[in-house]
């Protein structure tokens, strides 16, 4: 959610070019917060409520990254003149870096234990404090400081003028910092316990994962590497601030998936021994779609008053023809997330690595055939590829494996009429709110009409049970 609050205020303080060298420095960032994680936090949970002795899991998956992640920051500053001449990151900025991963990190096990233990008052507390902090040192240093430092000695003396990507890290680095603060108590209970048996265990299950997760980050932020090195150096920056911009209007779709996946990935493992655990994953699924496809009709639809509300700044409105590809892309992601169920919960998550893997390979290949024919829009349709056919490669390899009862012909009727308006409302009727929200309306009328028996019997279930 910060990423997309941010857009208006980086998108008017910060040149195209600015933005890109953040998207750019970013890109590093997402990937090395996969490698600090390397599929522990997925681990942690199908031990978690596999084994009888929870605190055993804890304790070994928490001692592992820590360890580990002790070990990155030796090893990022022994190396530290290698790492910056390759990254092209300013030497002050790659510092700040460094802790910042360090700090999420070791942040991942006490989050995990929050969400494992239905305690998401406290976990939503935390984050809302630490998005808290992050935007408004953001706000403070972007806007404030700048106008304080015109009349105040001391504000004159800690601003500096062309520093605003540093103080946008800064900000990062001191709201992550407090975060592992408030986690704090859940350290000072930690026991010098660490079970190597049970930590080979996870390490097998859990190193999959981080292929996948890796694959994952190469297909999220790698556009923008191959984006600096392919395209003219002269435009490269400002082309890739104008593509990352519109591509947080795609955030509406992630937003909903994250959240999405945040609160049903312990319910998977946590009923996957229950009585009839498929029939509540096709559910799910379904519902997901519905509510996925609703979501891209309507950003779509109202998509000319959210760019001048997130990106006020004309200037990287040239993209926005990417967004409804973007969004089309995070929805199948979403897709793939809940299709990818059968391979966590059977254990067989080097599948998941496969399949994560030909998502990656995919987008290198587009992003270097079509990055030198029609730029970043060539980006945005790798993109695209990569995610629905990780969607259907799942789809296809969990009916061998894990059979899901999903219900296909409904899926893909919702979809294809969601897709169908959208892109009616976006390239042909554009701004015509009237037939827009027609098209609203017409899909909800469908949802409606063929979901409406079993809404009802859902609901007067959950009424009997309570």
């Amino acid at each position: 959610m910060l990423s997309v609050i941010l857009v208006p205020l980086y998108t008017d303080v910060l040149k195209s070019a600015s933005f890109g060298d953040y998207a750019i420095i970013f890109t590093y960032f997402v990937i090395f917060n996969v490698i600090l994680a390397y599929g522990m936090e997925t681990a942690f949970f199908r031990f978690y409520n596999k084994e009888t002795d929870k605190s055993k899991v804890t304790q070994t998956a928490n001692w592992s990254i820590i360890t580990t992640t002790f070990l990155f920051v030796i090893l990022g500053f022994s190396f530290f003149d290698a790492v910056q001449s390759f990254t092209r990151i300013e030497p002050e900025i790659l510092k700040l870096i460094i802790w910042i991963l360090a700090f999420d990190a070791l942040a991942i096990i006490p989050f995990a234990w929050l969400r494992a233990n239905s305690k998401p008052l406290q976990f939503a507390v935390i984050k809302i404090i630490n998005v808290g902090i992050n935007l408004g040192l953001n706000v403070f240093l972007l806007i404030y400081l700048p106008k304080l430092a015109k009349h105040f000695p001391f504000f004159e003396s800690i601003y500096f003028p062309e520093y605003e990507v540093h103080y946008i890290f800064w900000s990062n680095f001191i709201a992550s910092g407090f975060t592992l603060l408030l986690l704090s108590g859940f350290f000072q209970k930690m026991k010098l316990s660490f079970n190597w048996q049970l930590w080979k265990a996870m390490m097998k299950y859990a190193l999959p994962v981080l292929v996948a997760g890796v694959a994952f980050s190469i297909n999220e932020v790698i556009d923008r590497l191959f984006l600096e090195r392919l395209l003219p150096a002269d435009i490269a920056k400002e082309q890739i601030g104008i593509y990352s911009a519109c591509y947080k209007l795609g955030m509406f779709m992630t937003l909903f998936a994250t959240a999405f996946r945040l609160g049903i990935e312990p319910f998977f493992f946590s009923h996957a021994t229950s009585r009839n655990p498929k029939k509540a994953y096709a559910l799910i699924t379904k519902y997901f779609v519905i509510v996925g496809s609703a979501i891209l009709l309507v950003v779509l639809v109202f998509i000319d008053p959210l760019k001048e509300l997130f990106i006020r700044n004309e200037s990287y409105w040239e993209a926005m023809k990417i967004v409804p590809i973007i969004l089309l892309a995070n929805l199948f992601l979403g897709i793939y997330h809940n299709l990818s169920v059968w391979y966590k919960i059977t254990d067989k998550t080097r599948f998941g690595a496969y399949i994560s893997s030909f998502g990656a390979v995919s987008t290198i290949v587009l992003n270097l055939w079509l990055i030198p024919i029609i730029g970043y829009v060539g980006s945005a349709a790798a993109t695209l590829f990569a995610y629905s056919s990780m969607a259907i490669l799942s789809y296809f390899i969990g009916k061998k494996h894990y059979a899901v009862p999903y219900a296909m012909s409904k899926i893909i009727a919702y979809l294809g009429v969601s897709i169908l308006f959208s892109v009616l409302s976006f390239y042909v009727f554009r701004e015509n709110y009237f037939i827009g929200i027609g098209f609203i309306l017409a899909f909800v009328s469908l949802i409606y009409v063929f979901e409406k028996q079993e809404l009802f019997a859902l609901i007067n279930k959950d009424k009997n049970e309570n």
